[in-house]
């Protein structure tokens, strides 16, 4: 018997959940379209290529609303329930408010880690062909920046030449073992710049020990030589903050690459937590409505609890946010900077489940 109220349970949740997700999915499809038609509003595309880009967007911005999608779904649930006084029939079955939440806290971890191999990696491939394709009507394709196993390479156009750089190394600002190539707007090879040490701190490069090479001639500085860019240190910092579009293969790929080049990993450590961690966070955020939904009593106002845990769960984005923050920016280990909020969260949820336990 308990069962098969077991399995109602999970059925229940499981029908919650795909209301809510379906709910979630047609509002960032809505507001992504619009924002998709204004940025291509000066391009020569038709409208079914906006539609098409928020298709291939939607499912990463959707994986990041997945606590809440959780969170509000067991909410609902509860009230469902509640509404049917089911809740009454599971204790005269055995079914305790501690098994109900174990039940869903299981079926809630087992879906995230679903979540995480499938739903994330087909997300992260959308998101990479959805960039790809919108680089190509960015007012900034002129500009590139990428990092591989040879090196950071550069494709930076100014002064109607464009040069092609490549350090094989980086750090603190400065890129080590430098070429520039530079070349017309037509590719053609006008100038060879080999530089021992360049300053990127701005877009005024200061480069140091230059040798020139053009054709057959070569000349060698040793003094200091400016050089613009429209490139400086915290953007090329920046190259990757948009990790979302790399599966789990390219992730570890990518941060081999940062490795040879001595280019910082903090951001993709930060990631490869979040990751680690999803799974928990989506089975603590059910848990946590949880134990505020079962403390709705048959006087008390239901509005108000969707509200205090609505309000509780944007409350844990932002510590989750700014936690996060604070490990980007090297204020906190990397590690603390994504389990330790979890970690003060599980807490409040273990003395949630004592009380709710008692009941």
């Amino acid at each position: 018997m308990i069962k098969v109220y077991q399995k109602y349970l999970v059925t229940s949740f499981l029908k919650t959940l795909l209301v809510v997700f379906s709910i979630f999915l047609s509002l960032v499809i809505i507001l992504n379209i619009f924002e998709e038609v204004s940025y291509l509003r000066d391009t020569d595309t038709n409208l079914l290529f906006p539609i098409f880009l928020t298709f291939l967007n939607s499912p990463s911005i959707v994986y990041e609303t997945f606590p809440f999608i959780f969170f509000i779904s067991t909410q609902f649930l509860f009230i469902k329930l509640l509404d049917r006084e089911e809740l009454d029939i599971f204790k005269k079955v055995s079914l305790s408010n501690f098994k109900i939440i174990t039940i869903l806290s299981v079926f809630a971890f087992l879906l995230s880690l679903l979540i995480l191999i499938i739903f994330y990696n087909l997300s992260s491939n959308l998101k990479f062909i959805y960039l790809d394709l919108k680089n190509k009507y960015s007012k900034d394709n002129k500009y590139l920046a990428v990092v591989t196993e040879n090196g950071l390479w550069i494709k930076d156009e100014i002064d109607n030449s464009i040069n092609i750089i490549n350090a094989e190394r980086i750090s603190n600002g400065i890129l080590y073992d430098v070429t520039i190539n530079q070349f017309t707007q037509n590719y053609e090879n006008f100038n060879n710049i080999l530089v021992d040490e360049v300053n990127i701190m701005n877009k005024q490069w200061v480069l140091k020990n230059v040798n020139y090479s053009s054709g057959s001639s070569s000349t060698k500085k040793s003094k200091d030589v400016l050089f613009e860019s429209n490139f400086d240190a915290d953007q090329i910092n920046q190259l990757f903050s948009d990790l979302s579009a790399l599966n789990f293969i390219e992730l570890n790929k990518l941060k081999n690459d940062y490795q040879n080049i001595g280019y910082s990993v903090t951001n993709l450590n930060i990631h490869y937590h979040k990751l680690a961690s999803y799974p928990i966070n989506l089975t603590i955020m059910t848990i946590f409505s949880c134990i505020i939904m079962l403390n709705i009593k048959r006087n008390n106002s239901k509005i108000f609890h969707l509200i205090l845990g609505t309000f509780c769960s944007v409350v844990i984005y932002y510590i989750n946010y700014f936690s996060s923050l604070l490990g980007e920016n090297e204020k906190m280990p990397e590690f603390l900077s994504i389990w330790l909020p979890l970690l003060i969260i599980s807490l409040f949820c273990t003395i949630g489940l004592v009380r709710i336990n008692e009941k």
